[in-house]
């Protein structure tokens, strides 16, 4: 009986880096392949690639990336066996090529339309997802995003600003408080 209980204990000890390692994605290597880090929420992996480049309005009010001009990529399951969905913010001009490069990776998009209107410069917004190994997922969206004007780099450290005078009168009519980052309440 204790001879079986240490054999137990034994393959249970053997066993524990592999049960670790299918926890979820390894973020290092997506990383290293996306060129910046993302956000861990439990099982799922975010990196965000605002797209800091345009200069988007509608009716005169500057469209901040924050708020409508963030293109993403949630990465779920283990290294070997991953799924990635997201949304790319993406010029008119940007869309066919984008696209072309996803869908010869394997990748599927579920939609291509508008989030806003009447906008200008006109973006259009495409929702993707892939299946595989994590690595080659996150090297597949590199190559497609290169294919278009989306900032890959490390993105630039934010300075502090000072929340105008409206966030508080917004916070005191929903009754609750926000987080006043980049120019947008949320």
């Amino acid at each position: 009986m204790i001879a079986r209980l240490r054999c137990l204990i034994v393959l249970c000890l053997l066993l524990l880096p592999s049960l670790a390692r299918a926890q979820g994605v390894t973020t290092g290597p997506i990383d290293e392949a996306l060129g910046r880090s993302g956000q861990k929420t439990g099982d799922v992996y975010k990196v965000s690639f605002p797209r800091s480049d345009l200069h988007v309005s509608v009716h005169g009010l500057a469209i901040k990336p924050g708020l409508a001009l963030g293109s993403w990529a949630a990465f779920l399951g283990t290294d070997d066996n991953a799924m990635v969905m997201g949304d790319l913010v993406l010029l008119e001009s940007e869309v066919n090529l984008v696209i072309a490069k996803l869908r010869s990776s394997g990748f599927d998009i579920s939609a291509v339309h508008n989030h806003l209107m009447e906008e200008s410069s006109r973006v259009l917004y495409a929702h993707y997802m892939g299946h595989g190994p994590a690595v080659h997922l996150a090297t597949s969206l590199r190559a497609a995003l290169a294919l278009s004007k989306t900032p890959l780099g490390k993105p630039a450290a934010t300075t502090e600003e000072a929340a105008p005078a409206w966030v508080k009168a917004v916070e005191d009519a929903v009754g609750r408080k926000g987080t006043f980052k980049g120019g947008v309440l949320s």
